[in-house]
C-alpha cells in the first residue's frame, strides 16, 4: 500500500525533507510456497515474493512501517540509500538497531536526496533475506529525462537463491558445523527457478517484447551466498547504470553482479521473432566450495513467437571465468567527471579472507567440519567481527561502554605475500582475533580503503558492501596491491556501493566522510558476514545541525 503526500516547502530546515512524502506499509509475514515439487513457509514482506517495490523520485522522504507478525526478528535494510543524518533507520541488526522482534512495529523514514535509480531492501539480521527481498525503483525528478533514449518499456529483474531447507535453521546447522553452507537448491529470477529444475517447467518468468523495441532491465542480486552472470540469448546488453548512478553506456554480451550490486542494461529486441532465455548462472571464484550450477532461465519473448517453441539458449560464461568479470569491471565508467578526492587524510590497507580456528568443540566430528579439522572463520585484517548485544550505534550515541572498541587496524598486523605466500598451516597459524572493533573517522576526512584478498583458505572474489556511502572504485587489479605499479583512475572512476574485490587481486575506493553514524562495511555474501567478515566505521559529527545526528527515534526497538 502507497500514498502520496505532497509536503509544503515552507517549513524550516526543509534540507533533507523531500519534495514528497511515500508511505508504505510492511507486515513481515509468512508464506506457504510450493517449488521444487516442495511446499514450505517462507518469510516474506505482506505474504508477496520478492517483496513490494518501493517507487519514489529523486529528493522523495519514504516512510516505510514496519509490523513483525512472524516469531523470528526482522530488520530491512535500504541497500545503497545513503541515509544522509538517518542512520538510525539503516536497518543492520546490531549495527545501527535492534531487531523488531516478534509482535513488535518500527517505522523507516529517510530522503532520498540526490539519489536515483535501481536500490533494493533486504531483511539484515540472520539469513532471512534470503526471501525478505525487494526492489526500489527511484525515478528523476518530474521534467528530468535519463541520459539515453527512454525505453519503451522496464522490467525488474530480481536474481536470488532458494533453499528446501528452513533457512534460519540452516544457518544455525552452518555455524555450527564450523563448515561451509551447502549451496542453493535453486537459482531464481524474480522468485522463478526456471525450466531446469524439477516441477518448474511453468514457474518461469517472461517479459513479453515487441520487435524493434528497447527495453530497460533493473538487475539486483539478491542471492545470498552467490555471485552470478546474466545473459540474454542472442542479445546485447548496454550498462547505462550501475549502483544507481550513471555510467558511460557499454555493451557487453553478459554481466556479473556480485550480491548486493544492481545494475541497469538496455536490451533491444534486434533478434529475429522468437523466445530467449535469459539466463542466470554461478560465478564462483573460490576453491574446493561446491555451488549450484544449474541454471535459473527466463524468457525473453517476441510478440509473434510460437508460445510452446523452444527458447534459444544464452551461453553463460564457464562458472570460474574470472576474465569476463573483469571485462565488465573495466567497461565501468561514471557518465561525467567526478570529483575524486585526491588528497587522502586517512588511508586504511584492509586484508579480507577466510581463516581456520583449532577445534575446541569436545565433539569435533560435528562442529569442526572445516579445513584440517578445524572451524572456519572471516575476517578484516585478521580481526573476526562480533556483532554485540544492543546496537553499535545506541552504544555509541549514548555513551554506554563495554560493547565495542575504537582500535580496528589501519593495516594487517605483518605484511607478506597476502596472494600466494599465505600460511599453509591451518588450523595452526590461520586463527583469527575476535572482536567488536571500530575505526572512526573524522567529519569531512578524505578516505581511501585499500582492500587486499587473501588466500590463508582460498582467494575469492568478495563484494564489499559500505553502509551510508557510495564510492569511487579508483582502481583494482590482480596479485598483492602496490602503490608504485597500481594505476588509479582519478578522473570518471565509477560511484558504487558494493564492490566485488577480485579474486587474488585488490580494489582501492574513496569517499568522504560526510554522513555522521555507525556504517557497517562487510562481505555481502551472508556466509562471510556470519563468519566475521566486516568491520564498522564510525563518522564523528560536524558541525551545526546540518552535519550533526539526530537523536533517536520514539520506536526505536530494544534489544
Amino acid at each position: 500500500m502507497s500514498s502520496y503526500i505532497p509536503v509544503f516547502h515552507a517549513m524550516a530546515h526543509e534540507w533533507p525533507g523531500g519534495r514528497s512524502t511515500r508511505i508504505y506499509d510492511f507486515k513481515v509475514q509468512t508464506l506457504r510456497v510450493t517449488k521444487l515439487c516442495n511446499t514450505k513457509e517462507i518469510v516474506t514482506i505482506n505474504k508477496m515474493f520478492p517483496g513490494p517495490v518501493v517507487y519514489a523520485q529523486e529528493d522523495d522522504r519514504i516512510i516505510v512501517k514496519v509490523t513483525n507478525e512472524t516469531p523470528y526478528n526482522a530488520t530491512i535494510h535500504w541497500h545503497g540509500v545513503r541515509q544522509k543524518l538517518s542512520c538510525w533507520f539503516d536497518g543492520p541488526s546490531y549495527i545501527t538497531q535492534c531487531p523488531i522482534q516478534a509482535g513488535q512495529t518500527f517505522t523507516y523514514e529517510f530522503t532520498l536526496v540526490k539519489q536515483m535509480g535501481t536500490f533494493f531492501w533486504h531483511a539484515h539480521v540472520s539469513w532471512l533475506r534470503a526471501t525478505v527481498y525487494g526492489a526500489i525503483v527511484v525515478y528523476p525528478k518530474t521534467g528530468v529525462s535519463y541520459p539515453f533514449k527512454h525505453p519503451f518499456e522496464e522490467h525488474i529483474v530480481i536474481l536470488g537463491e532458494y533453499w528446501l531447507r528452513d533457512i534460519l535453521q540452516l544457518e544455525r546447522q552452518v555455524l555450527a558445523s564450523g563448515g561451509g553452507s551447502p549451496p542453493a537448491d535453486a537459482f531464481t529470477i524474480n522468485g522463478h527457478p526456471g525450466p531446469k529444475y524439477n516441477c518448474s517447467s511453468n514457474d518461469v518468468y517472461k517479459i513479453d517484447v515487441v520487435p524493434g523495441k528497447t527495453y530497460l532491465l533493473r538487475l539486483i542480486n539478491a542471492g545470498l551466498n552467490m555471485e552470478n552472470f546474466f545473459a540474454i540469448a542472442n542479445h546485447k546488453l548496454t550498462i547505462v547504470e550501475a549502483d544507481a548512478e550513471y555510467t558511460k553506456p557499454f555493451t557487453t554480451d553478459r554481466v556479473m553482479l556480485g550480491p548486493g550490486q544492481t545494475m541497469n542494461v538496455l536490451v533491444t529486441a534486434d533478434q529475429p521473432v522468437g523466445k530467449y532465455s535469459m539466463a542466470m548462472g554461478p560465478y564462483m571464484s573460490a576453491q574446493n566450495v561446491p555451488f549450484q550450477n544449474i541454471s535459473a532461465v527466463a524468457y525473453f519473448q517476441y510478440l509473434g513467437a510460437v508460445p510452446n517453441s523452444i527458447s534459444l539458449p544464452a551461453k553463460l560464461p564457464s562458472f570460474n571465468d574470472n576474465l569476463a568479470v573483469k571485462t565488465v569491471m573495466d567497461g565501468l565508467r561514471s557518465l561525467n567527471p567526478v570529483n575524486v578526492p585526491k588528497e587522502i587524510d586517512t588511508s586504511l590497507f584492509v586484508t579480507v579472507g577466510l581463516n581456520v580456528n583449532k577445534c575446541l568443540s569436545k565433539t569435533p566430528q560435528e562442529n569442526c567440519q572445516g579445513m584440517n579439522n578445524g572451524t572456519f572463520a572471516a575476517s578484516m585484517n585478521n580481526i573476526s567481527f562480533v556483532k554485540p548485544t544492543i546496537s553499535v550505534l545506541e552504544a555509541y550515541y549514548k555513551k554506554i561502554g563495554g560493547h565495542f572498541t575504537e582500535d580496528f587496524p589501519d593495516a594487517p598486523f605483518k605484511f607478506y605475500d597476502f596472494v600466494n605466500g599465505a600460511p599453509n598451516n591451518a588450523p595452526n597459524n590461520t586463527q583469527v582475533i575476535n572482536g567488536t572493533r571500530t575505526k572512526v573517522l573524522e567529519f569531512g576526512s578524505r578516505v581511501q580503503l585499500i582492500f587486499q584478498d587473501t588466500g590463508t583458505v582460498t582467494t575469492e572474489n568478495h563484494p564489499i558492501h559500505l553502509h551510508g556511502y557510495s564510492f569511487y572504485v579508483v582502481g583494482y587489479g590482480t596479485g598483492n596491491f602496490n602503490p608504485q605499479t597500481a594505476n588509479f583512475n582519478l578522473i570518471d572512476p565509477p560511484y558504487m556501493n558494493t564492490i566485488g574485490v577480485p579474486v587474488g587481486g585488490w580494489a582501492v575506493i574513496r569517499f568522504v566522510a560526510d554522513n555522521p553514524g555507525v556504517w557497517f562495511m562487510h562481505c555481502h555474501l551472508d556466509i562471510h558476514q556470519s563468519w566475521g567478515l566486516g568491520a564498522v566505521l564510525i563518522v564523528e559529527n560536524g558541525k551545526g545541525e546540518l552535519e550533526t545526528l539526530p537523536h533517536p527515534p520514539a520506536d526505536l526497538p530494544r534489544c
